[in-house]
């Protein structure tokens, strides 16, 4: 029994110390940005590395907001030619409600459709639904790349090129959400649906007040990655928008390095301006997250 608690006690050590090890090698380049946000230009550029600011400044951030101005938010309904704009404000903040607009719209719709796509391919009995399930797990292996020029035509045919909605509507049919909303929906209980249709509910009814709260944490799984994807997919915005007041906060960043290639203190202060909504979209989620995560584990 001695040898077996030595070698919990020693698995249990060993276990913390690398968890303790990995967390550092994760945090430490948000710490880096952030601590460089509040530095002087001359303790950026010092030969020698300052790991705490020796002369806390707002400088970078200053001037962050003064670059450049924008209206706050430029709505354009999309298939209506009605745009509405709002107050002039530092262009970093249109870039960053530009970005979370983008996310939050993306991460609703994707959920929302991939909710019920995952319960009928799960549930329901069609013509064609292997099938079905079958593209949609081949359509996880192909590259943005792929359908990139039938992308930027198709947009540019509905007049949503250079909007953000070009940039949100190629997020919402995302084959990893419908195929993880059916590994889900796979574990609800037949006899729940069927006693629901008995006592006389109707589709959307079994939907919203059993499926959904059966599958609540595949869903806020789902909406971590959803907001991550859509916030970091440079590569689709780069593409898709073009003008200064469209920009997201990864691309206005990067205008600014191009601009600014020796002001370190300014493109950290834009960083970290960038990386405040990811980490507050985590905390709220992280329940579900950390329950979908387990469940899927388990399912195996």
């Amino acid at each position: 029994m001695s040898k077996d608690n030595g070698r919990s006690k020693a698995y249990t050590i060993c276990s913390w110390v690398i968890l303790i090890i990995l967390a550092f090698l994760f945090i430490f380049p948000l710490y880096w940005i952030i601590t460089g946000a509040l530095k002087t230009q001359a303790a950026i550029n010092s030969p020698t590395p300052q790991w705490w600011p020796g002369e806390f400044t707002l400088r970078n951030f200053q001037t962050l907001f003064s670059k450049r101005s924008a209206p706050l938010f430029q709505f354009k309904i999309p298939f209506l030619p009605l745009m509405v704009t709002g107050p002039i404000v530092p262009a970093a903040i249109r870039w960053l409600v530009n970005t979370v607009f983008m996310a939050v719209v993306a991460m609703v719709l994707t959920c929302v459709t991939a909710a019920m796509a995952g319960y009928a391919l799960a549930k329901k009995r069609f013509i064609g639904r292997t099938l079905l399930f079958s593209l949609i797990v081949a359509a996880m292996a192909l590259p943005k790349q792929v359908i990139l020029i039938p992308l930027i035509r198709e947009m540019s045919a509905l007049g949503l090129y250079d909007n953000i909605w070009a940039v949100i509507f190629p997020t919402v049919g995302w084959p990893f959400g419908v195929f993880l909303m059916k590994q889900f929906s796979e574990s609800i209980p037949g006899e729940m649906l069927e006693a629901a249709r008995i006592d006389g509910a109707g589709e959307m009814r079994t939907f919203t007040q059993i499926v959904v709260p059966m599958i609540k944490p595949g869903i806020g799984a789902l909406a971590i990655f959803t907001f991550i994807n859509s916030w970091n997919d440079y590569f689709m915005q780069l593409i898709m928008l073009t003008s200064s007041s469209n920009l997201t906060i990864s691309l206005g960043i990067a205008t600014m390095q191009a601009e600014n290639s020796t002001d370190y203190g300014l493109i950290m202060a834009g960083a970290t301006l960038a990386a405040v909504p990811i980490i507050v979209v985590f905390l709220i989620f992280q329940k579900y997250f950390t329950k979908g995560i387990t469940m899927g584990a388990v399912k195996g």
